[in-house]
């Protein structure tokens, strides 16, 4: 037997009114269409419900049992059938968010994302994990809060948002000889260099720039991150490839010097990215912002 939803407010205004007219009155019904409703109650619970005593009506003891439970039900209801209330109170915020970004993100964001982060919400925490490979998967089930990255091909119900637009610079140490003049392309190939991929690859945009122009690099190191790729040229003569973003801690740009690349490579755009589960959700909404907002303050 399927129960009707429809009928816990009637019933529920029926058992606190104590009356047909006033229960009509409550919800805005007419007194007959109330009765209707009435009968439909008696027939559903199997009990009278409410009966005549004298000009009034009086409950019977099963509904009598049932009041205050029908009440807190009927609350219960319009609770999760109405809109999320949207008002979030930051000062009791207790919640752990996980964010996954590559080495250079959490390098260089981290300590400005913490500081705004405790300061707004002195009680949430932040977890950031290691980006190993593109995967949607732990956006889906919950794993991780929000991902940080270039798009590429990723799920297609994943929402994003512009966070920053970067670009590709060239690295080298202090003093360097190939800053002892302007850097070309063929002065730029000619060099030995350090590149980052997560993957291990050798090639990468700057590659093909330089395969148009008949020129090729010689790559002698390859590595996870952007800070081991500007520790390495910072000690040796080698040249390495990271995005401009990378060089805004001064702890990384000491006895370093950066130059624009003689080949244009393609924009970097770095967005944030969540499963639209949590789109509603205003405590999530809330971190998305500050993300946002950190970047966008924080970008050199």
């Amino acid at each position: 037997m399927d129960t009707d939803l429809n009928l816990l407010p009637a019933l529920d205004a029926l058992l606190t009114e104590g009356s047909v007219t006033g229960a009509a009155r409550r919800l805005g019904l007419s007194s007959s269409a109330m009765s209707r409703t009435l009968a439909r109650l008696r027939a559903a619970t199997g009990d009278p419900l409410l009966v005549r005593a004298g000009r009034g009506l009086v409950p019977t003891p099963r509904a009598t049992a049932l009041r205050d439970r029908v009440h807190l039900l009927s609350r219960d209801v319009r609770d999760v059938l109405s809109p999320q209330d949207d008002r979030l109170d930051l000062a009791t915020l207790d919640r752990t968010f996980t964010i996954r970004a590559n080495e250079g993100f959490v390098g260089l964001f981290s300590a400005p994302l913490v500081a705004a982060v405790i300061k707004a919400a002195p009680h949430a925490r932040l977890r950031f994990a290691p980006k190993p490979v593109k995967d949607a998967g732990p956006l889906r089930e919950g794993a991780i809060d929000l991902e940080i990255g270039v798009l590429g091909t990723f799920a297609p119900e994943v929402r994003t948002h512009l966070l920053f637009r970067d670009r590709f610079l060239g690295v080298v140490r202090t003093g360097h000889p190939l800053l002892s003049a302007p850097v070309t392309p063929e002065c730029y190939a000619a060099a030995r260099h350090v590149v980052v991929s997560r993957k291990g690859s050798f090639m990468g945009p700057v590659d093909d720039a330089l395969d148009v122009l008949g020129l090729h690099r010689e790559i002698v190191a390859v590595v996870p991150g952007f800070p081991d790729a500007l520790r390495i040229a910072g000690k040796s003569d080698l040249v390495a490839l990271v995005p401009k973003s990378c060089l805004g801690d001064a702890s990384l740009g000491q006895g370093l010097a950066s130059f624009e690349l003689p080949v244009t490579t393609p924009e970097i755009v770095v967005s944030a990215m969540w499963h639209p589960r949590m789109e509603a959700d205003p405590a999530h909404r809330w971190l998305r912002d500050t993300v946002m907002s950190v970047c966008r303050h924080s970008v050199p």
